[in-house]
């Protein structure tokens, strides 16, 4: 039954199915052709998949990103942003990566981050001078750090895959979140003093306080809702349900920006986006299911044990195979399909689950920007509309500095861990 579950997904993938469709048909293949198992265990592991308090979080932190993004949240983000950094050399590229950082502790989305911030800076950085190379590169790639930082959604669904702490998977995604976000901005640092055009502006410490003042409900939503979950007030899940009654109070009550119209729109859109995960959470679990009756999660760590491989040797073979997945998958299906695998792998080689939890995460955030099908591409070719070749250039230099931004979260385990324990 082995070369069925490895084999059948890959050719079923090359053939175009769809995620769900191609893990649910594997099962059914397998399970008919190699076992005695009566399908209807395929419907129970399919409602035992969803059926799990902490996945509510999923569609609220969705509808509560498409709230603020929508309104002027961002607008104002990007203004305080501005005032902070303005003045420094690079301080439009700065500010993209500034605003991606702190949108990213609202939406936990990429795709809506670059919507959001996009529109904003983008034309800001054509008038400016930006080569419209550098400028779809970083925006797309920046887009990512949203998934580093916490509350993610790539973190809730890896938690509930490997059985580990939401609340801590967020806590250590802090660490790595900022050092993608600070080696970006160092790139941006280095490179902008060879540019010729000038992008700064004076600073202004009363653009600044007005700045601060109209941004005061917009950082709020960060402090709600990842206080409440660092100081054990609310669970995640509890925390997401709050930042949706924030978001809809400070768009609709004290900016006045969205109707009823809007709100309806956003709750349409958050259905269709959450049927969309969940239809791959319910046949990933099936999938998984199989994985483990099998054996073969089982099997492959013994292997890897006999080999006695170092534990970098070992992270070094999972990132590069991760890399490669998140080329082609979203983050969602890779980590809802390949965790149960990958979970034996690291436990075997003696690594933390909640540091290989952040591992996994950057390795798909990278993939989200990453030619050929990123997610990030396809986002930023769709709002813009240059020619992919375009934004394939810009991405390079973002791909490879991001490459050694993996290095340092993979080896130095203390930038995940460390301020974990000191919260917890």
């Amino acid at each position: 039954m082995a070369w069925v579950v490895v084999v059948l997904p890959l050719a079923l993938l090359i053939g175009g199915f769809p995620i769900f469709l191609l893990l649910l048909l594997t099962t059914v293949i397998a399970l008919l052709a190699f076992t005695g198992v009566p399908l209807t265990q395929v419907h129970v592991a399919l409602y035992g998949g969803i059926d799990k308090f902490p996945l509510l979080a999923v569609p609220f932190f969705l509808f509560a990103g498409e709230m603020m993004a929508r309104g002027s949240m961002a607008r104002r983000i990007v203004d305080l942003m501005l005032a902070i950094i303005g003045a420094v050399r690079g301080g439009l590229a700065l500010s993209v990566v500034g605003t991606s950082t702190v949108f990213g502790a609202l939406s936990g989305s990429s795709v809506a981050t670059i919507g959001a911030v996009g529109r904003l800076l983008y034309p800001r950085m054509k008038a400016a001078g930006y080569e419209d190379k550098f400028s779809f590169g970083l925006i797309t790639a920046a887009g990512s750090i949203d998934i580093m930082i916490p509350p993610s959604i790539s973190m809730i669904l890896y938690s509930i895959a490997a059985g580990q702490s939401i609340t801590q998977m967020f806590m250590a995604g802090i660490g790595p979140g900022l050092v993608m976000a600070a080696v970006m901005a160092l790139y941006i640092l280095i490179v902008a003093r060879g540019w010729t055009f000038v992008d700064t502006e004076p600073w202004d410490l009363w653009r600044l306080v007005r700045a601060l003042r109209a941004s005061g409900w917009a950082l709020g939503a960060p402090v709600i809702i990842l206080g409440g979950i660092y100081a054990g007030i609310v669970s995640p899940t509890e925390a997401a349900g709050i930042a949706c009654v924030y978001a809809i109070f400070v768009s609709m009550i004290v900016y006045r920006e969205l109707g009823l119209r809007e709100l309806w729109e956003i709750s349409v859109s958050t259905v269709y986006l959450t049927a969309q995960v969940m239809i791959i959470v319910a046949a990933a679990a099936v999938f998984s299911w199989l994985l483990t009756i099998s054996g073969a999660p089982q099997a492959l760590a013994g292997a890897i044990q006999d080999l006695k491989a170092a534990p970098w040797a070992v992270l070094l073979a999972i990132n590069a195979v991760l890399l490669v997945v998140g080329c082609f998958i979203d983050p969602t299906s890779a980590i809802l399909v390949l965790t149960p695998l990958l979970v034996p792998l690291v436990q075997a080689a003696g690594v933390d689950l909640i540091h290989f939890g952040i591992i996994m995460t950057l390795n798909l955030a990278i993939g989200m920007f990453t030619p050929p099908f990123g997610l990030n591409i396809f986002m930023t070719q769709a709002m813009f509309k240059p020619k992919v070749e375009l934004i394939y250039r810009g991405l390079v230099p973002f791909i490879i500095i991001n490459m050694f931004t993996l290095a340092l979260v993979t080896y130095i385990p203390e930038l995940s861990l460390y301020l974990m324990r000191k919260l917890s």
